[in-house]
């Protein structure tokens, strides 16, 4: 049973016309180069069947998934979008492939001789990242006839401009690129569609930035946060004696102040790094989260504020993008993202 608007410790609200505004400013930033999208992980957390819709209904024809199960689920959504497999080819799965007219991400020698040329493909190769793809020194051990579609390769400093690896990549994928052939070549993630137009190639290949993410960290974000969370208070505490707040008994609290418990804490995503730390909005007013995070609760300092039970805390929101929690935490808005629980009732605008 899906958590109800009453129910529910919790409202997600994600507002898919952001999303496909942030899709428009990449088309834009990319200069008539085609964009595809990177949609795993249940696109970020955000919703894959809403996000895949309507960045389909904004134009979007050719997407990234990570795992093959992931893809078969996107086909069922959208029958006659281009599908791409970014974990490769396990063994085994070739004949999924084909039944679900995916295409498997080619990222070593192994897999392109398992795929034995079936079908179309893609091919990535590795020119610095150290992840997936075929090493630099096993080009010579490409067949050239694969029936390639994409040929890319992934930045791994991108959204570190100065970063002297990022230029390195470029030439080694251009050198590639005409060496091995292709339909397309891909080398932009969100952070490279920001670097430079010699990044773009023929397709760009943008995750985060569709979802508020910064790919320019050493700028002002160019994309807009499509996220809103949102924790009610279940229980007012007015201070009337020296206590302390949550596990370990670490913040002290004095007579007068008033405490406000928030229903949602580390099972749904919001992370136990958070504990004294994260900052939540009330009305535009900052307030901070006092103690650890629990399980599914948190608390906050409200002593300034009137409050009360069923009121609705951002946690994530216009004042409190995903980037901003991530700093708080020590980690990156990705993980704030793809951390979104399952106890959530979530909205969809747009």
């Amino acid at each position: 049973m899906s958590p109800t608007i009453n129910t529910a410790g919790a409202i997600l609200t994600v507002d898919l016309d952001i999303i496909r505004d942030n899709y428009a400013r990449l088309c834009q930033e990319l200069g008539g180069t085609p964009c595809a999208v990177v949609v795993k992980a249940d696109a970020y957390g955000l919703g894959l069947e809403e996000v895949a819709g309507a960045l389909w209904d904004e134009g979007a024809d050719t997407f990234f998934v990570a795992f093959i199960d992931e893809g078969i689920e996107l086909r069922e959504i959208l029958p006659d979008a281009d599908i791409h497999i970014l974990g490769g080819l396990l063994p085994d799965t070739e004949d999924v492939f084909l039944e679900h007219n995916l295409i498997p991400v080619l990222n070593s020698i192994e897999q392109i001789q398992r795929w034995d040329n079936r079908g179309l493909c893609d091919l990535q190769i590795d020119t610095g990242m150290t992840r997936l793809g075929v090493p630099l020194t096993a080009i010579e051990d490409i067949p050239r006839d694969l029936n390639v579609d994409v040929l890319l390769s992934h930045f791994a400093c991108a959204d570190d401009k100065d970063h002297l690896l990022n230029q390195n990549q470029i030439d080694a994928f251009k050198t590639i690129s005409l060496v091995l052939p292709h339909k397309r070549a891909s080398l932009a993630n969100s952070a490279g569609v920001f670097l430079s137009e010699e990044a773009h190639f023929d397709l760009g290949r943008p995750g985060c930035a569709l979802y508020g993410i910064n790919p320019t960290p050493h700028a002002d974000n160019p994309m807009e946060n499509p996220v809103r969370l949102q924790g009610k208070i279940i229980q007012l505490y007015e201070i009337d004696s020296q206590l302390s707040v949550g596990y370990g008994a670490l913040h002290k609290v004095r007579p007068g102040q008033k405490i406000a418990t928030v229903a949602l804490g580390y099972a749904d995503g919001y992370l136990r790094s958070l504990s004294s730390k994260g900052i939540v909005y009330i009305d535009d007013v900052e307030v901070p989260v006092v103690g650890r995070v629990s399980m599914d609760a948190i608390a906050i300092d409200v002593s300034a504020l009137d409050c009360h039970e069923g009121q609705l805390v951002d946690v994530i929101g216009p004042n409190n993008p995903p980037d901003r929690l991530a700093k708080l935490a020590g980690t990156i808005g990705y993980e704030i993202l793809t951390n979104l629980g399952g106890r959530y009732h979530r909205v969809y605008k747009g």
